[in-house]
């Protein structure tokens, strides 16, 4: 008991806090499910639920089978071999990631529709005039394109980083014996990276559940898009809940079969010596084929769509308020940059007491946090959205006592908007600083320990200083992440509250994507020089 309680501190209490703020709104899901159903319900799971279960598995399945396909080989090139462009294009194949999806979408069908500049030149310059239905990309095929340009980055980076780093002395041994490329790569390469292939396409599997704007923008039917429908269409939050809990159910269920895939095994470094894998310099056709190859993956997936936006950016230059513009840029700084400063904050706290309380249940609770960012968007937005209602009806007496007219202050407000991000993206944060944890040790934490100083001391004089790295890393993909994020602010932003995503997805929806471009812009600008940053950190950091 006595020992129990030696671990009783500041930064368990905290960390306990924090870890029950983040599971609580999952909970009013769990019990939603089992709430009394509506009339529209059964309508919906007898004519509907089936058709949003086989479009959301077939975007699922046919998207991880064409990243994996596309990061693999990626991968395999640069971990692998030398050729003209490769140092540039090490982290120029990343940016795709900077191009939200919807952005990516609408973009792609401004680029080939009827008046886009492909038909236009074909009709005006060749005097072809193709059917338009061989151009359409608004339907599944069209959503698995887009997916699979924006979200390949996933397997690439973490593929890449593996090979780069695990694989030196299993392919030196085989290049040894004589095997040849194709040869390592199939029966070396490939079985075992299927650990870091299957981390890359579980994040793109989740993503693509998650998303919204590009089902929304090409009307599929989908998960996401039936918890909107059914909850700003028919004013039914009962069945809204129900399909948020069927969602959580199906991705349950692909993390126990993606837990399955991988053997039992972690995605770990420590496994194997760290050394970098010698490079291979490709000569003749072979390094043309190579940087041709990622010049063409690099070009669809980030140039093309950069080029069309500058050019809508040129041609509608004026039609968008300037003030508007930087009104939406100023929101969306504010929110991304609280949501990844509380996360990093609770991440830290987190982090800390998992690594000074040595206890089973202090190892496990962290790593149940970062089940959030597992579950969809849609999802936790009406599983915050329950908690903030109740919340606001539990302090209705004080809104009285305090003069406040108003039922819903909590659920009106930003604080629920923050609240979500901090559960959606919370593992991200909490990832990096877990790590950074790892990589300093302990031992100049009990040095400071033994000469006196106390745990809080020791946290702000020791740790952080040198967790800096981390902290950065951590903050940069947060605030990205929520700077592209559409279904949780779309949902649960304040009235009148637009940020750069949600005003260039409603200019999209508007059929207005000329307008969208400069917020689009914007978004992919921003997220561009902060993955910049974070692979110069990354690389800079000590292995």
């Amino acid at each position: 008991m006595n020992k129990h309680l030696a671990n009783v501190n500041g930064w368990t209490i905290g960390a306990i806090l924090i870890i029950i703020l983040l599971f609580l709104p999952n909970v009013s899901i769990v019990v939603g499910i089992f709430a009394p159903a509506s009339d529209n319900w059964a309508h919906i799971k007898e004519f509907m639920l089936l058709n949003y279960i086989k479009s959301s598995l077939t975007l699922v399945f046919f998207t991880a089978l064409f990243t994996i396909a596309i990061g693999l080989s990626l991968a395999w090139l640069i971990a692998q071999y030398h050729f003209p462009l490769r140092n540039f294009m090490k982290w120029a194949l990343i940016l795709p990631l900077s191009i939200p999806p919807f952005i990516g979408a609408y973009t792609y069908h401004g680029i080939i529709n009827y008046t886009g500049v492909i038909q236009k030149t074909l009709r005006n310059h060749f005097d072809i005039t193709p059917n338009p239905a061989y151009f359409d990309i608004m339907n599944v095929p069209g959503a698995i394109f887009i997916y699979t340009l924006f979200l390949y980055p996933y397997v690439y980076m973490i593929t890449r980083i593996f090979l780069s780093h695990q694989a030196a002395s299993l392919i030196e041994s085989a290049r040894t014996l004589g095997k040849g490329p194709w040869e390592i790569f199939f029966r070396i390469v490939l079985p075992i990276s299927r650990v870091s292939i299957i981390g890359g396409a579980s994040l793109v599997v989740l993503e693509v559940l998650n998303d919204y704007g590009v089902v929304k923008y090409f009307g599929i039917q989908t998960f996401s898009t039936a918890i909107f429908q059914t909850w700003f269409g028919l004013g039914d939050l009962e069945s809204s809940i129900k399909l948020a809990g069927s969602l959580m159910g199906i991705v349950i269920l692909i993390l126990m079969i993606e837990r399955l895939l991988r053997g039992g095994k972690q995605f770990s470094y420590s496994t194997t010596k760290v050394r970098p894998l010698p490079l291979v310099k490709l000569k003749g056709k072979n390094a043309v084929f190579a940087t041709l190859y990622t010049l063409l993956i690099f070009s669809i997936a980030f140039l093309i769509p950069i080029i069309q936006l500058i050019d809508w950016v040129i041609l509608t230059f004026g039609n968008v308020p300037m003030g508007d513009v930087l009104f939406y840029t100023k929101n969306s700084v504010i929110v991304a940059g609280l949501g990844a400063s509380l996360i990093i904050v609770f991440s830290l706290i987190v982090g800390n007491y998992s690594r000074i309380v040595h206890h089973k249940v202090a190892k496990l609770l962290p790593k149940l946090t970062v089940l959030g960012y597992s579950i969809p968007g849609a999802v936790i937005a009406v599983a915050v959205i329950t908690t903030f209602i109740a919340l606001d009806k539990l302090l209705g007496p004080v809104y009285q006592y305090l003069g406040i007219d108003s039922e819903l202050v909590l659920s009106v407000s930003l604080f629920m908007l923050i609240s979500a991000y901090v559960i959606r993206f919370f593992a991200i944060g909490y990832n990096s600083i877990e790590s950074g944890f790892d990589k300093i040790g302990t031992d100049f934490r009990d040095a400071s320990r033994m000469l006196g100083a106390n745990r809080l001391r020791t946290f702000f004089r020791i740790d952080v200083p040198m967790m800096k790295g981390a902290i950065i890393s951590g903050f940069i993909l947060v605030f990205v992440d929520i700077l592209k994020e559409i279904p949780l602010t779309l949902i649960l932003r304040p009235f009148n509250y637009d940020t750069l995503a949600t005003k260039a997805f409603q200019y999209a929806s508007d059929e207005k994507i000329m307008e969208a471009s400069q917020a689009s812009l914007l978004i992919v600008g921003v997220s561009a020089i902060a993955i910049f940053v974070f692979h110069k950190l990354l690389r800079e950091e000590p292995k």
